[in-house]
């Protein structure tokens, strides 16, 4: 390819402004570069709560979104993943007491499934039982909450913090707390994903019956 060719490319790519879902008030992400309006689905663009929100305390969690839908000059996205810095999961944890984790797949009620991953810090060291019963109520508490939440209601609990401090009040009362986080929230599959995932499962049954 020439120079002039190389050139002509590269004045042909145009920016394309990222901007978060409806859910986080279309704020602007960035911007992203593409020759085609096709090469920019996909594309995943991190950030923080605290970014979003102009609040420095809240830089610790992360938010990942990726680009599902493309405009003239807007690229639009879904949310995809929260999580917490490393830095600050481990300034919660303390010598002597108890780090207690979970993972939990959800299916909300618009049928998205997601992981959830809850942890809890203790003031002193729990037995295994108590870590056992706070381990039991984390699960419980957020396999409620997909069951009366869309994807979006759930995710707004998790990332404001809601959620959180709801399985904190509940568990406290097992064992003290110093804290309770949601360490980690990914979406894992669209409804259309989920369907044709059980869609296939149905079949191999089927399959599996006729077999017999």
């Amino acid at each position: 390819m020439s120079e002039r060719s190389v050139s002509r490319a590269k004045q042909e790519k145009r920016w394309y402004t990222v901007l978060a879902p409806e859910q986080f008030d279309r704020q602007e992400l960035g911007e992203t570069p593409a020759d085609e309006p096709e090469k920019v689905y996909g594309r995943t663009l991190e950030t923080t709560l605290g970014e979003l929100n102009n609040n420095a305390s809240e830089n610790n969690t992360k938010l990942t979104f990726k680009i599902n839908d493309v405009g003239s000059d807007s690229a639009y996205t879904e949310f995809v993943e929260h999580s917490l810095t490393r830095d600050y999961l481990r300034s919660l944890v303390r010598r002597g007491a108890s780090k207690i984790e979970a993972y939990v797949t959800v299916l909300t009620t618009d049928d998205y499934r997601v992981q959830i991953q809850p942890v809890a810090f203790t003031t002193k060291k729990a037995d295994a039982s108590q870590e056992k019963a706070i381990r039991e109520q984390m699960v419980r508490m957020i396999e409620e909450a997909a069951e009366e939440r869309s994807f979006e209601e759930l995710t707004d609990s998790v990332v404001e913090g809601r959620l959180s401090s709801a399985i904190y009040g509940e568990a406290k009362t097992i064992y003290p707390l110093r804290r309770v986080e949601i360490q980690k929230t990914t979406l894992e599959a669209h409804p259309e994903e989920v369907a044709e995932e059980e869609a296939t499962a149905v079949d191999v049954d089927e399959e599996d019956v006729s077999a017999d």
